[in-house]
């Protein structure tokens, strides 16, 4: 492990900016003793915790039947997430009945893999499984996956099209859909239509499978609630996070039962949500949000930061802790998210133009370039 003195930067402490150095030694911010690298010009923060991306997927599976060596998919990934200051990422992996790299056996493949090499990474990569509520037939075998696995934190997705398939018509975009999970879009369709029908049975399976995953310490989110009613219902079953509210009703549900709330950052990027949903930076202005996420693109917690700044909603101090520190606690991670003395070192070292220079996950290096490399190097 290195053992090294930061001196010169700007240093984002929970405080506020400092200009003493930091010191790591043992993977952990500890006293300024060991050899000192000069990083003035530089600014030092905490690194982001990333609680959702699913950007992992162009490397792991780039393109229809490329879907062999999860392996070096995952080791671009690390590569990707330490280039844009991402020390803890959560891989967002579909377990859906849309199949394919989505689907259940691919989601098993990818599990293993990331478990058997968990170790081997500098970044701190962790698994969220986003389970369609409505396979109830695959309940048992999520469980199974989530315990061999040890995966410590997953989501409920519903994104069946319940008016459509209601009415009998075919969702958007099936037949896509159906050649993406290797059946026919006839024989596609009839099984949306099954899933569909068991929709009354959703509630009382779901709340008996998050009951189980919590009693082994798995943390419980829904993705998309779209009203207060659901966040409740959802809170009700045990899922205390509220992943990418559509609607300010059910983020304000959220906050005042005492769930926590992660925005997308691509939300805030973009100015508006994707989907028409209701808008993260509004909801950020309001106090209505704990922690940004990456997404589908991970380059986006950093540059929602820059852009918050910019619409001057809030400073730079609060709106890094929305990528640090907010996230570190919604995950019970009290080990980081601050730069603070026995902490884990895990550091984004951003230049004068607010580029990423350099990343230290647990005080080892997981990206260095230019100026700062040099610096590091002597």
């Amino acid at each position: 492990m290195l053992r090294l003195t930061l001196s010169g930067a700007a240093v984002l402490r929970h405080e506020g900016w400092s200009d003493a150095p930091v010191g790591i030694a043992g993977g952990v911010i500890a006293a300024p003793e060991g050899r000192a690298v000069d990083l003035s010009g530089f600014r030092v923060l905490p690194g982001i915790v990333d609680l959702h991306g699913d950007g992992f997927e162009r490397h792991v599976a780039p393109r229809r039947g490329a879907l062999s060596d999860t392996r070096a998919g995952l080791i671009a990934t690390e590569a990707e997430l330490a280039a844009n200051g991402i020390t803890t990422g959560y891989l967002a992996q579909f377990w859906s009945w849309e199949g394919g790299l989505r689907g259940p056996d691919f989601a098993e493949k990818v599990c293993a893999a990331w478990a058997r090499m968990r170790g081997s990474f500098a970044t701190d990569l962790r698994m969220q499984l986003r389970l369609e509520t409505h396979m109830i037939d695959d309940y048992p075998r999520v469980a199974e996956t989530v315990a061999r696995h040890r995966i410590g934190y997953l989501v409920f997705n519903d994104h069946l099209q319940h008016g459509r398939l209601a009415e009998g018509r075919r969702p958007k975009q099936m037949t896509g859909q159906a050649l993406k999970s290797g059946r026919s879009p006839e024989a596609h369709f009839e099984m949306m239509l099954g899933l569909h029908a068991r929709g009354p049975e959703v509630p009382a399976a779901s709340a008996v499978l998050a009951s189980k995953l919590a009693a082994a310490g798995v943390t419980l989110g829904s993705h998309d609630d779209g009203s207060a009613g659901a966040r409740i219902d959802w809170r009700g079953r045990g899922a205390h996070i509220a992943e990418f509210p559509e609607t300010r009703e059910a983020a304000e549900e959220a906050r005042q039962g005492g769930d926590g709330i992660v925005m997308g950052a691509p939300n805030v990027v973009r100015g508006s949500s994707h989907k028409g949903n209701v808008s993260a930076a509004e909801l950020i202005a309001d106090g209505l949000c704990d922690a940004l996420a990456s997404d589908y693109h991970y380059p986006a917690p950093l540059a929602a930061v820059t852009r918050l700044v910019a619409l001057g909603a809030c400073d730079l101090p609060a709106a890094w802790r929305l990528v640090s520190e907010g996230p570190a606690r919604l995950m019970g991670l009290d080990d980081r998210g601050r730069i603070e003395a026995g902490r884990r070192a895990d550091l984004v070292i951003l230049d004068g133009a607010g580029r990423v220079a350099g990343t230290l996950s647990g005080g080892r290096v997981s990206y260095l370039r230019g100026d700062a490399a040099e610096r590091f190097i002597g």
